[in-house]
C-alpha cells in the first residue's frame, strides 16, 4: 500500500507530499501504519530516498484522548479508529487538520481550544444541586476529547483568530450552565457571543464527533437559557 503524507518540516516552511510503502497486510488502522513506517531502521520514501521520521501526535491509541486527529482520505478522523484494508489496491492519504497551525507534518497546535475557554471565562463558580434530568446529557457532553474534528468540518469556524468557537464552546457552556448556581447568566452571555451568533446549524459537528456527543441537545438547552 502507498501511504501519501502531507509533510511540513516546521511552522515556517512550505508543505509537500511524500509517499511511503507500507509492507503490512490485512485490516489495520492508520495509526498502526504510521507506527510501522516510523519503526523502519533506515526510513526511505517510495522512491528509495532517505526520509526523516514522520511527526504526529498520539497517546492512548484507543479513541479516548483525541490526540491523533488528522484528515484521512479527505475526511477528518482519529487515526487510531480509521481502519483500512492494506491488501486492497489504492492509496492512504494523510494530512494535518487544516484549521490549526501546523507544528510539523501531521502534528498541529490545538492550544486555541483551551485558550478560547479561558477567554470566555468558562469556569463553574458555585456548584448547584445535581439535576437528575440533565445527567444523561451532562455525561455525553463531558466526553469531549478536544480533538478538533468538529472545528475542522464546521463551515463557520475559520480558525483560532475568529470569534466563533464552535461546538466545543456549546458543550462546555452547557456543562457549566447546567451545573452552576451563580454563573448561568455570564455563561449564557459568552455562549451567545462565541457560538449562537455564528452557528448556521449545519450540525456537521454532530456527525463527525468520535465520542458521539449529543451536541444538538447542548445547543437546545443553551438556546432556551
Amino acid at each position: 500500500m502507498i501511504v501519501r503524507i502531507k509533510r511540513q518540516d516546521d511552522a515556517s516552511s512550505e508543505s509537500y507530499y511524500q509517499d511511503f510503502v507500507y509492507k503490512g497486510s490485512g485490516r489495520t488502522t492508520a495509526s498502526q501504519i504510521l507506527e510501522a513506517i516510523n519503526s523502519e531502521d533506515d526510513l526511505r520514501d517510495a522512491e528509495g530516498r532517505p526520509a526523516r521520521r514522520i511527526k504526529w501526535e498520539h497517546s492512548c491509541l484507543q479513541k479516548a484522548c483525541g490526540a491523533c486527529a488528522m484528515v484521512i482520505n479527505g475526511r477528518p478522523a482519529l487515526a487510531c479508529s480509521y481502519f483500512v484494508d492494506a491488501d486492497a489496491d489504492g492509496m492512504l492519504l494523510l494530512e494535518p487538520l487544516s484549521k490549526f497551525p501546523v507544528i510539523s507534518d501531521l502534528a498541529v497546535d490545538r492550544s486555541c481550544i483551551e485558550e478560547h475557554q479561558k477567554a470566555a471565562l468558562m469556569y463553574l463558580g458555585e456548584r448547584a444541586e445535581p439535576n437528575a434530568k440533565e445527567r444523561g446529557q451532562q455525561y455525553s457532553a463531558a466526553g469531549c476529547l478536544r480533538c478538533g474534528l468538529c472545528l475542522e468540518v464546521c463551515p463557520n469556524y475559520v480558525g483560532p483568530e475568529g470569534r466563533f468557537y464552535g461546538a466545543v464552546m456549546a458543550n462546555e457552556s452547557y456543562l457549566l450552565a447546567s451545573s452552576t448556581k451563580d454563573r448561568r447568566r455570564e455563561i449564557a452571555k459568552e455562549y451567545k457571543r462565541h457560538f449562537a451568533r455564528g452557528c448556521s446549524k449545519s450540525l456537521a459537528c454532530r456527525e463527525i464527533c468520535p465520542a458521539g456527543i449529543q451536541t444538538l441537545s447542548s445547543i437546545g438547552y443553551m438556546n432556551r437559557l
